[in-house]
């Protein structure tokens, strides 16, 4: 069992030897609540990739006894939501495409697919982009819609000046190889610059839940890939394309780039990058100390303790990535409105050069780059903000917090002038115990999902009895209108 358990659930790593059910996401996970620190009720599985039941309600008891005509249902629904084209159908649908003449080249916007001429009456109606370039092709990130659920497969791409960055520092320290975990706009960008570059090109392999991508790049450059169930659903063929991806140059010359939704669990996305982390290493290779998989891992920087506790070699750097289609992680805003995703890094941040005309400087103590605002403090002997601001250290909690924070001597920590005393990770939020976590309380309900936990229950319980007292009220009231008219017809 890995990490803390999150509103009553936990999710159970590693998997059990038995093979897991399917949904239309791969293999689901195995979860299990806990209360006051312990496994109790029923194990069960639940989707990878969504966290909301309305996404994937697949769901099912760990020791339930499935029929098989069950079995062979879920089988034929999983079908059904796969594409309606292989990776190989689309590899020569774009052959015919990239050769028909600019006018004859149109996308459906609607289906969100590459249209060839034979297909324009399948789509009649629908709103179709024409005379599609050879530069729009090499940049699908463009033509494709993002998809927006925060917390399954939402896709904030990186603004041109984040990606930029990353690939400077990538040519900088000497890689040659990048696995693109959820970063398709920095997968485009090496592809432009290899194909400008004739000598030593860098090269780029794609894994990503969208299937879309497949239109565009072959089984070279691009694998349908689950990073939060380390599952490829191209099979065998895809995961052996991208072992040998990572194992080239005996292993050496290769960093793997991770920008996942910031919404999924993280010990989920951990298990899966070691799993990528072992592909890597040469098997019977005994010349050489195995070294590990240089990873750039995009997260929000209030997750540095998730992280840490599942790599504990891992460094946040100060860098803010900022997005496109983001409305609030943008570059140049200050205070809280700058953009909190950091990158959390197993190489050694004295090695990474931040730009110090967007306002960053090294610091010679620390031997690494930080924010111009992050000052050294020299009681705590590190730069130690977290957000961008500058820190201030408080001496009653002998650690520095957000200049917004002030000491309450009732509480006997830090936090903000308008917090409730009661507020206190001393004790549980719900029945003041000061034994366990609102999480672990047992006064809460049965979870009724994997990632929503019992109170999901109880505000679908206080809502339908919102509405039932609602509907009540409405037909009281209507009946008192009814008799106030026939009285008023009586006099």
């Amino acid at each position: 069992m890995a990490g803390v358990p999150r509103m009553g659930v936990a999710l159970l790593l590693p998997p059990p030897l038995i093979p897991a059910p399917h949904c239309p996401h791969g293999p689901a996970l195995l979860f299990a609540k806990i209360r006051q620190g312990k496994e109790e009720g029923r194990r069960f599985y639940a989707c990878s990739a969504c966290r909301e039941r309305k996404d994937c309600s697949f769901f099912q008891w760990e020791d339930e006894k499935v029929s098989e005509a069950r079995r062979l249902a879920q089988e034929k629904y999983n079908q059904s939501r796969q594409p309606a084209f292989s990776h190989a159908q689309n590899v020569e649908r774009y052959k015919e495409f990239i050769v028909l003449p600019l006018w004859e080249r149109k996308f459906c916007q609607e289906c969100q697919q590459l249209v060839l001429p034979p297909e324009r009456i399948t789509h009649a109606g629908h709103c179709l982009l024409d005379d599609v370039s050879v530069a729009q092709l090499r940049r699908p990130s463009q033509l494709l819609r993002p998809l927006e659920n925060k917390k399954t497969n939402a896709q904030y791409l990186f603004a041109d000046r984040s990606c930029q960055f990353l690939l400077d520092v990538v040519v900088a320290l000497g890689f040659k190889r990048v696995l693109c975990l959820g970063t398709p706009r920095l997968h485009e960008l090496i592809k432009l610059r290899s194909s400008q570059e004739q000598k030593s090109p860098i090269r780029s392999l794609l894994l990503d839940i969208d299937f879309r991508y497949s239109q565009f790049y072959t089984e070279e450059e691009f694998c349908h890939y689950n990073m939060f169930n380390h599952y490829f659903f191209g099979g065998e063929a895809a995961r052996g394309t991208c072992q040998e991806f990572l194992q080239q140059e005996k292993g050496n010359e290769v960093i793997m780039v991770a920008d996942p939704p910031f919404g999924g669990l993280v010990e989920a996305l951990a298990f899966a990058f070691r799993q990528l982390m072992a592909m890597s290493e040469q098997t019977g290779c005994t010349d050489a100390v195995s070294k590990e998989l240089p990873i750039f891992w995009m997260f929000p920087y209030f997750f540095e303790s998730r992280i840490l506790e599942f790599f504990p070699s891992f460094r946040m750097l100060d860098y803010q990535v900022d997005y496109d289609n983001h409305a609030l992680y943008k570059y140049g805003k200050t205070g809280r409105k700058q953009s909190p995703v950091r990158i959390f890094t197993n190489l050694s941040p004295q090695l990474i050069v931040l730009p110090v005309e967007e306002g960053y400087r090294f610091c010679c103590i620390c031997q690494r780059y930080v924010s111009s605002e992050n000052q050294h403090c020299e009681m705590c002997n590190s730069c130690t903000s977290k957000d961008g601001r500058r820190w201030r250290h408080c001496f009653l909690c002998k650690t520095c917090v957000k200049p917004s924070w002030v000491h309450c001597r009732v509480c006997d920590r830090c936090a903000l002038p308008s917090h409730s005393c009661k507020d206190t990770e001393a004790g549980c939020f719900v029945c003041g115990a000061g034994d366990h976590k609102r999480t672990a309380c047992p006064q809460l309900p049965a979870a009724s999902g994997a990632c929503c936990g019992g109170q999901k229950l109880n505000r679908k319980k206080s809502k339908l009895k919102a509405n039932v007292l609602r509907n009540g009220k409405k037909a009281k009231t209507a009946k008192q209108r009814k008799k106030t008219k026939s009285k008023k017809r009586l006099s």
